[in-house]
Order: structure tokens, then C-alpha cells, then sequence
């Protein structure tokens, strides 16, 4: 069953073709991976499915719903939102209250609070509640973005680049995570470098080359296209692997 649709979405940035007619859908309760080199138009295509960039052409919908014009926090209440790959936290105000601020766009402050400790317990640091945001390191600031998205209640979470400069066991602890959520029936949409942690945890993978839309498989079927391997994996043997 399709979750969410995307059809011919187009968006130009002067003279740079960001987007090109990138048609897609997703079924609810995949992992789906987006992979491309630098510059390919992955953190375009976030930001216009959740509102923050809108398309020159193309339409998004989520559970059959047009989402065209819609502002980001009317898109998070539909139920999409995404995490920022440069992660803004109120570095004065605690943990609880950064993740809480994301609980008042369903819920009044005392139930946004229970589910903010909610949201921590299920990132690992409910422990850190009170501890101010700026003290925390980055994969701590990391977790909190990620506790911080799903406290909007997401149908369809997008992850972008939520294991970056983590060291491994804590990139495995990001992975069991996020099959955990889509267990709980989270969709997820994730952009990630780490081809090793994209392949082991993705359904399918979306291969984007500037702007467009190059491959579109399963993991193993994606790692063989010869013109994935040529835009972005490297070598054939490598491309499962690195």
C-alpha cells in the first residue's frame, strides 16, 4: 500500500536543474534509502517533500493527500517531517524542552512532555533530559534531532544523514533504531554516506544524479547497475561494501 506518492517533481535554482521530473512512490512501512554523489539534489528533494522548498512542477502526496503549498509544520501534521543533517538545537534550554517544543504541534504542554520523555527513552537519552543542549557532543545533539522528529508522530520520517560522524557501534545502535520504528510503522526515507549502513538496513534504494532519477531497486540490484557503479559506487566489487 502506497504511503507516499511523488510524481514528476521539477525544481530549477537559476541556472542549476536541482530536480528533474523525480517520480517515485513508497509503501508503508518500507526502509528506502537515497543515495547519490555530492550536489545530486538529496536535501532538495527533502526539503520539497516536506515543504520547505516548493517545486517549480510535480506534486507530493502522503496517504492520498495533496500536500502542494502546504508550510512545513502543516506537512509535519499530516504526518511527514524530517530531520536537518546540521543539527540547530536551543543550546540554552534543556533536552526536554527541545524535544518538547516538536510534542506541542499535536499536544497541550503537560502530554508533549510525556511523549518528549517518550521520544528520549526511545533515542537513548532520557537520562539527559535536563541537561542543557548545548553540552551535549554531536552524536548526542544528533539523537536529540532525531527524538525531536518523532515527536511530531510521523507516518513517513525522512532521515537525512543521521550516522554522520558516528563511530560504528553507535551506528549500529542508530540501525537497530530505525528498524525498530519502522516495526512500530514508521515509513522511513534515509539519506545516508555510509553504503555499508544504507545496504544492510534498506528495502530499496533511489539513486539520484543531478536532479534526476537514476535507479530505482532492491539494494543488491542497485550495487550492480553499471551506471550507478560509474556515477557514484566506484568499482563493482566496492559497491556492496564500502
Amino acid at each position: 500500500m502506497t504511503i507516499l506518492d511523488v510524481k514528476n517533481l521539477s525544481r530549477r535554482f537559476g541556472g542549476l536543474q536541482a530536480l528533474s521530473e523525480v517520480t517515485f512512490s513508497v509503501a508503508k512501512g518500507e526502509i528506502v534509502g537515497l543515495i547519490g554523489p555530492n550536489g545530486a539534489g538529496k536535501t532538495t528533494l527533502f526539503s520539497t517533500l516536506v515543504g520547505l522548498i516548493r517545486p517549480d512542477s510535480g506534486s507530493v502526496s502522503l496517504d492520498g493527500k495533496n500536500l502542494a503549498g502546504l508550510k512545513p509544520h502543516k506537512v509535519a501534521s499530516v504526518g511527514m517531517t524530517k530531520t536537518f543533517q546540521n543539527v540547530a538545537l536551543f543550546a540554552e534550554s534543556t533536552v526536554l524542552d527541545n524535544v518538547l517544543t516538536a510534542g506541542l504541534l499535536h499536544h497541550d504542554v503537560n502530554a508533549a512532555r510525556g511523549e518528549a520523555l517518550r521520544c528520549l527513552d526511545r533515542v537513548g537519552l532520557k537520562g539527559a533530559a535536563q541537561k542543557q543542549a548545548g553540552d551535549l557532543s554531536f552524536p548526542e545533539r544528533a539523537r536529540v534531532e532525531l527524538a525531536r522528529a518523532l515527536c511530531t508522530a510521523p507516518r513517513v520520517l525522512l532521515l537525512d544523514e543521521v550516522m554522520a560522524a558516528l563511530n560504528p557501534a553507535e551506528m549500529s545502535e542508530i540501525m537497530r533504531l530505525i528498524r525498530v520504528l519502522r516495526d512500530d510503522g514508521v515509513t522511513l526515507l534515509v539519506v545516508e554516506h555510509h553504503m555499508r549502513a544504507i545496504m544492510n538496513i534498506c528495502d530499496r534504494i533511489l539513486v539520484l544524479n543531478f536532479g534526476s532519477l537514476l535507479a530505482d531497486g532492491a539494494p543488491e540490484q542497485v550495487a550492480r547497475d553499471p551506471h550507478v557503479i560509474e556515477a557514484y559506487l566506484g568499482h563493482p566489487k566496492e559497491g556492496a561494501h564500502r
